[in-house]
Parts: structure tokens; sequence; C-alpha cells
């Protein structure tokens, strides 16, 4: 089970070790352009469309012979693109691609594939609203500091002082009841809970925080030296992840065939979540189609950075933090 579910910082950030990553192909004999995708870490519902994509031959209808390439807990997928290892990368919220692209490195965002930002705060039962959280100690992972963490201190009115460290470990949550923490909806919650603690699960996206999450993020030069494998591979991913949305089966098939630790209750609590709070499905993406990103969202999302002081505006332009040539026209209804 993947407690991990800050994965995105953590990958984004952290110094890369290099290690050796597995991969996926597609069945039978290869053919059409090759393309490499990188995730944020190991094969699991979250990343569902894009195996389902890979499994159902998608991408090869596409004209692409893909290959999806895992992350882990020390993979700098960010990293590894720049060092031609990836064509394009899952990456964690488009908020974080913005930090990167003020950091200097020419990333764009192509698509949000999930339209909420999985991120949530779990407490004990007694607490059942975020405005209680004063009188609590917050577990959070050092990088959310430069995401959610300065939104949350300004909405609630919470200090850095009440913070110690999450460590991807759940005990300390369920030894202490005067301590919360963060996680993601599709993880902590299953793995607390199947402990036998009650808890109250809070989803930030649906108290006002903006970010997408699950970005298709590519290299300013890939999109300029390959518009139209970008363009393919998009397509061929949001056909994916409605394709996995309706029917999971071939795409958990090789979920599992790739990370022998996923179960099949995981993967069908996960999927539950993700439909059950819309991640996917909901705000634009009802109307507009999986994957995309509007103008005025992203202004709503760089905002929220600048009047927090994440980012510097002098320093990064939002315009060039995405791109919606590859995914306005597509819309695949979910």
């Amino acid at each position: 089970m993947n407690l991990n579910r800050s994965k995105t910082v953590v990958c984004i950030f952290l110094i890369a070790l290099f290690h050796p990553l597995s991969s996926v192909y597609a069945q039978g004999q290869a053919t059409g352009e090759k393309f490499i995708f990188m995730t944020n870490w190991f094969p699991e519902a979250e990343h569902g469309g894009f195996y389902q994509a890979l499994s159902t031959g998608l991408y090869k209808q596409n004209g692409l012979d893909v290959t999806i390439k895992m992350g882990g807990p020390s993979v700098n997928v960010i990293q590894l693109m720049a060092a031609g290892q990836a064509d394009c990368v899952m990456g964690g919220s488009d908020l974080q691609m913005m930090e990167v692209r003020q950091a200097g490195v020419p990333v764009v965002n192509v698509a949000a594939i999930f339209q909420k930002d999985p991120q949530v705060i779990i407490t004990h039962d007694d607490v059942t609203n975020l405005s209680q959280l004063k009188s609590k100690t917050i577990l959070i992972v050092p990088f959310a500091r430069q995401g959610f963490w300065p939104w949350m201190k300004n909405t609630y009115g919470l200090v850095d002082e009440q913070t110690k460290p999450y460590t991807f470990n759940i005990q300390p949550f369920i030894a202490d009841k005067n301590v919360a923490q963060q996680g993601y909806l599709t993880s902590e919650p299953y793995a607390i809970q199947g402990k036998g603690v009650k808890i109250n699960v809070f989803l930030l996206s649906d108290f006002g925080y903006p970010a997408y999450s699950t970005t298709i993020t590519c290299l300013e030069k890939t999109i300029k030296n390959r518009k139209k494998a970008v363009a393919s591979f998009v397509k061929a991913s949001v056909e994916g992840w409605k394709n996995y949305l309706n029917n999971p089966t071939q795409g958990n098939e090789l979920i599992k065939r790739e990370n022998a630790d996923m179960t099949d209750d995981q993967l069908t609590y996960s999927l539950l979540k993700l439909k059950e709070k819309s991640i996917i499905s909901g705000g634009d993406a009802a109307k507009l189609g999986i994957g995309i990103m509007t103008d005025q969202r992203a202004k709503v999302n760089f905002d929220m950075m600048v009047s927090n002081k994440i980012i510097d505006p002098t320093k990064v332009k939002l315009t060039d933090t995405y791109t919606t040539e590859f995914i306005k026209d597509l819309k695949v209804l979910p």
C-alpha cells in the first residue's frame, strides 16, 4: 500500500538518485513514434487512464509507441525529463509546476487530468471543521510549505509552529488524538480506517484550494519539436481516462502486473473516491472534457500563489506555464 500520497511534491523536488526505472510497454510488435511518459509514483489507480490507454491500444491507434516509466519516492521526474529520459511527465499540481518554471526549468502544462487536487487533511472524529485545527499539531511534508500550507495558514489562521514533519507513517496520527495530518484522498484514509480509527477527511479543494493536479507536463522544446506526438499523447490519454472510469479492468491488470504491492481492494477504493468527489469529471471537465485547463482557472491558481508569496510574478509569466492548444478542442466528456 502506498502511504506516500504527497509523492508529487517529493518526487519533483528531491535530489534524484537515478537508479534504474521500471517501465511497461504495449503488447505486440511496437509500431508508431516512440514516446516516453514518466509517472510520479508506482502504478496505481491515480494513474489508471494512462495504463488503460496503453493496455487497450489507444496510444498505438494514435500513432505512438508509448513507454510508461514509473517514478518513485526519490525520483526527480523533472530532472530526468530535462536529461532526455522522458518526453513528458506526470506533474503534481499545476502550482508546483509554476514553481519549477520559476526555478528556471521551462516546463509547460498541456493538460490537467485531475480538476481537483486530491490533497486532504485527516483529523480524528472530534474535529468537525478546519477552523478547529488551531489547537492541533499538524503533520505535513516540508515541501507543503511551498504548496497548500501557505493557503491553509492564511485561510484558517494557522501558524508554522504547530506543524511537525510528516514521515509517511500513520502511526503518530493513530497514537495521538491531538494530531492531524496531510494525506491523499485515495490512500491514507484507506490505511487509517483499516486500523479501525474514526476520522474525518477534509478535501482541500472543497474548501477553495484551487490547484489542478495530475498534469501532463512537457518541456518547451518538446512541444515545439514534437507537437504532433504531444497532441496524440494527450488525445489518447484523455480517452484512456474516460475508458478507465467506465471499465478499469484492463488498466488495473496492467497496474497490478507492474506493481506487485497493489491490491484489488486498494484499486477499487481509490477509483471509488476519484468518482465520488468528481476529481476527474467535475468542474470544467463536465462540459469541456477530461483534462481541460482554462485561462480563468489558471489565473486563479497563479493569483493564489502570488498572494501567498509562493511565487514572484516578476520571475514567472502565467502564460508561459501552460497551454490549452492540445486540450481545448478535444472535449472528451466523462
